[in-house]
């Protein structure tokens, strides 16, 4: 997973009034637990912008100025009700034996043979929960949607791997075509049967005249 590196100072107070003062230098107070002891320090406000305002999942390196530097993950961050100014961001510390939980973004590439005959692409999870050691952790999920048709899924169960734990059910959806108004679904499956499948088309064209048309129907425009 690509990391960010944010350049901070170790905070010597931690009262209301040397927060106040750092909120006021446009610096944003932070934490990182999980150490033997909590690490007070605080950084640019302008240094979070790649960590916070995107999509993507990032660990961090805390690069202090006394020379330590240590490897986190967000945790919980704080916004102005007001402003949406950063008022306070909480990490977690790394460590390279020990399995973190994180939400990992997924992307979908390719075009959906489904979606192009009128089907509707719904995307159920934008984000998966991941347990994993730190050098486990992937940027994101890569999801091939190019051979989704009307009525097809993908599970997560698709998506398992031995270097980490997915924190949901194999079965939960990802993302799905389902049938849209209109929709005519195009089988590869019928268009191999060729002139031998004529005479069942035309029978089963017959059995159709007496089936019920639904209200919203409309003919199509010739």
């Amino acid at each position: 997973m690509k990391s960010i590196t944010i350049k901070g100072s170790e905070r010597e107070s931690v009262g209301k009034k040397a927060t106040k003062a750092l909120r006021n230098a446009g610096k944003v107070p932070c934490v990182v637990y999980g150490g033997e002891k909590p690490l007070h320090f605080s950084a640019d406000e302008l240094a979070f912008k790649n960590l916070v305002y995107t999509s993507n999942a990032h660990t961090v390196v805390v690069d202090l100025e006394n020379g330590d530097k240590l490897d986190a993950v967000m945790q919980d961050i704080q916004f102005h009700p007001v402003t949406d100014k950063i008022m306070h961001i909480d990490f977690y510390q790394l460590f390279k034996d020990k399995e973190l939980t994180m939400d990992i973004p997924v992307r979908l590439n390719g075009s959906s043979p489904g979606v192009r005959n009128g089907g509707r692409l719904l995307f159920r999870k934008r984000k998966l929960t991941v347990r994993a050691l730190p050098d486990n952790l992937i940027d994101f999920f890569d999801v091939d949607i190019s051979k989704l048709k009307i009525g097809d899924n993908i599970s997560v169960e698709s998506l398992i791997s031995d270097d980490f734990t997915i924190l949901h059910p194999d079965s939960t959806v990802v993302v799905q075509v389902k049938t849209a108004r209109a929709a005519v679904e195009v089988e590869e499956e019928e268009e191999e049967e060729g002139v031998e499948g004529v005479e069942g088309v035309e029978g089963a064209a017959e059995g159709a005249e007496g089936a019920e048309t639904p209200a919203t129907e409309t003919p199509a425009e010739s």
